[in-house]
């Protein structure tokens, strides 16, 4: 079982940046690789980024270039820095913890935080 907060949304315009960040607690062995999740109105949740313990990335086509997540494996934290941040990205965005495989489809994941809210809006 995991425990997940993620903290950092908020209301930002169009073209500016937030920073979010995710604590994933657990017991037993640490947490190999982390992800970031988004859900907007009336859509489905889709992956945003995953990184692993080793530093390996993947990122969904349309935050390519604008975000970049990280993490500090000592404490189980992840972060998302967003850029350049759209009306589209707008949804409350939520962290996981698990294996690179099983993180890449959302739908398979069964345990949630309560998700950090980003608007993008003028």
């Amino acid at each position: 079982q995991v425990h997940l907060v993620e903290s950092g949304g908020g209301l930002v315009q169009p073209g500016g940046s937030l920073r979010l960040s995710c604590i994933a607690s657990r017991t037993g062995p640490s947490v190999d690789a982390m992800g970031w999740y988004r859900q907007a109105p009336g859509k489905e949740r889709e992956m945003v980024a995953i990184m692993t313990r080793n530093s390996r990335t993947t990122y969904a086509d349309s935050v390519k270039g604008r975000f970049t997540i990280s993490r500090d494996n000592a404490r189980n934290m992840a972060y998302l820095q967003m850029n350049s941040l759209k009306s589209e990205d707008t949804a409350v965005y939520y962290c996981n913890a698990g294996s690179f495989m099983r993180l890449q489809d959302a739908s398979t994941l069964d345990s949630w935080g309560q998700g950090t809210q980003v608007t993008v809006s003028a």
